[in-house]
């Protein structure tokens, strides 16, 4: 088998069903290929008309949401491909778009993860696709607003890495798990996903661990695929109108997003800093988790 694609779904049945068009219907020429979906204990019954819909398809329906990063490793169990490639049901690839990433992928052996041009549905490249680490001087740009004013400065802008070129052919510090297509062997050196993180920073983790065993990640922006992004989690602005999450749902996304924030910057940053910026970095986030349940509590009262 050459591709195992393992997509993880929570309530997304219409957007994983064009998802699985589009893998379908795309020029995959003599590659094998296997879709392996893994469902989150849906309530659209996902899972059932899955697999009436796409017969030859693997579907694994988990009776609770197990999160992001646990739900890829049961996929992974059951995965047979020398590559596997990791996509969100909020996707649709064009064409070429696999097959040209696995070309890449069998190109350069020294490449643990790979990704796309990611394109929102407004035109514009959804950010977290082409990711720096989050050091606390990147976040404090980030979230201060320095790197939207000077975008092109590598001093500021290292949270999305916007003074790359992104027109051309790279490598990054971190690729979403919306689209990440990765080696087997290189995911297995580095015991896949953590399962620490629920939902949200688990491929910044993937990505770290990568390059700390000497592979690259990259971003090939010759191809492209298109993210709806925050279907399931309803936290994101760009897909406010289609998402299918409840106020419970975006509850738990929020929560779980800076939960990761937490957990990342515990495992690789709290000892690298003084006990003052990491005092003030935890703070930060608080705040910012606190705004962020306010946010959703207020749409929740206007709708």
């Amino acid at each position: 088998m050459d591709i195992s694609i393992i997509i993880v779904s929570f309530n997304t049945l219409d957007f994983i069903k064009k998802c699985i068009d589009s893998v379908m219907n795309s020029n995959l020429g003599k590659l094998t290929y296997e879709i392996i979906v893994i469902d989150n204990a849906s309530s659209d019954s996902s899972s059932s008309i899955l697999k009436k819909q796409f017969p030859d398809i693997t579907v694994i329906a988990n009776k609770k949401n197990l999160g992001f990063a646990k739900a890829n490793n049961i996929g992974i169990k059951k995965a047979k491909g020398e590559f596997l490639l990791f996509l969100n049901p909020d996707i649709e690839v064009q064409n070429n778009t696999i097959w040209e990433i696995y070309e890449f992928m069998l190109k350069h052996s020294n490449v643990g993860a790979a990704t796309c041009k990611v394109i929102l549905p407004n035109g514009d490249i959804d950010d977290a696709s082409h990711r720096g680490f989050p050091t606390p001087w990147n976040s404090l740009s980030y979230f201060s607003g320095l790197s939207r004013i000077f975008p092109r400065v590598r001093t500021f802008s290292g949270y999305n890495m916007t003074w790359a070129d992104l027109s051309k052919t790279h490598e990054i510090d971190v690729c979403a798990g919306s689209f990440m297509m990765v080696p087997r062997k290189a995911g297995r050196e580095i015991g896949w996903w953590d399962e620490d993180y629920f939902f949200y920073g688990e491929d910044i983790e993937f990505c770290l661990r990568l390059k700390e065993k000497g592979y690259k990640v990259y971003y090939a922006p010759h191809v492209i695929a298109l993210h709806y992004k925050g279907v399931s989690g309803g936290i994101k602005k760009v897909s406010r109108s289609v998402t299918t999450a409840n106020y419970e749902t975006r509850k738990r996304a929020t929560d779980a997003r800076f939960d990761a924030m937490r957990i990342f910057y515990r495992k690789h940053y709290e000892r690298k800093y003084p006990k003052p910026l990491t005092w003030l970095v935890y703070a930060g986030i608080n705040l910012k988790h606190k705004m962020a349940l306010a946010s959703i509590k207020k749409y929740e009262n206007r709708n």
